[in-house]
């Protein structure tokens, strides 16, 4: 491993988080993300560039703004240094450059739609359908293969789509939203369709779990607090990272 390396990426990788955190804010209310310029949603003034620095600006910024002193939200360096260290186990798990890449896009695609779902309930298609076609262009010329990656946008969303419909049928309300058909194909596409099946089973495993949590503690109505977009992103992310590992332990049962 190259330490230099590493280190560029991971400071490379904040900087891309902190662009993350304007898709975060941003794409939920349909604002552009290019104008304007960073500002305090508070009292609307410009961010400073050296005030702008991922994670280091929050830190000598007290979190607060420099203008009004109104809090600044811990999630901006969060964000920062989660994606900072993403770029980082892409670069340790990862040899071919053009891997990495497709990995990278793929990981900060799931860490925004994580966040935006967690806080609106909404997966944006302005993520997810270009991420479809964007997946299974990577895949005509990497890992899984166009094969593989048709299948996983067929499987994906199509099997989405037949679980929302017999809870319809059954239960008379929406239970499934397309945002989730989209988003698990759009895994499909850039995992292909054995990790994607990974993806669905570790992320109802996951939802399970939370599921079963936040009802014996008597917190809410599990349909609202969960939403499904969330545990799959992190099933992907999963999945994008040691997916293969586990899919070869799995079926050495078999063989």
């Amino acid at each position: 491993m190259n330490v230099a390396s590493a280190i560029l990426l991971t400071m490379f990788g904040t900087a891309v988080g902190s662009f993350l955190n304007v898709c975060i804010y941003r794409l939920p209310l349909r604002k552009s993300l290019m104008w304007p310029g960073s500002h305090c949603p508070a009292c609307d003034a410009p961010v400073k560039p050296y005030d702008n620095v991922p994670i280091a600006g929050y830190v000598w910024l007290g979190g607060r703004c420099r203008s009004c002193r109104a809090p600044i939200s811990i999630q901006y360096p969060v964000i920062e240094l989660v994606t900072g260290l993403v770029f980082l186990a892409g670069y340790l798990l990862f040899d071919s450059p053009a891997m990495l890449v497709q990995r990278l896009v793929f990981a900060c695609a799931m860490i925004v739609l994580f966040v935006i779902d967690l806080e609106h309930r909404i997966l944006p298609d302005v993520i997810t359908l270009p991420g479809i076609v964007i997946g299974f262009v990577f895949s005509v010329f990497l890992p899984p293969g166009w094969r593989d990656s048709l299948i996983g946008i067929v499987l994906g969303g199509g099997s989405l789509w037949l679980m929302g419909e017999l809870y319809f049928r059954i239960r008379h309300e929406e239970g499934m939203g397309f945002g989730d058909v989209k988003m698990l194909a759009m895994i499909g596409a850039f995992l292909g369709w054995k990790l994607m099946l990974l993806t669905l089973v570790l992320s109802s495993f996951l939802g399970s779990i939370v599921g079963v949590a936040i009802i014996a503690i008597n917190r809410g109505d599990m349909k609202y607090a969960l939403p499904f977009g969330t545990f799959l992103a992190i099933g992907a992310m999963i999945a994008s990272a040691v997916g293969d590992s586990i899919v070869t332990w799995y079926a050495a049962f078999y063989y």
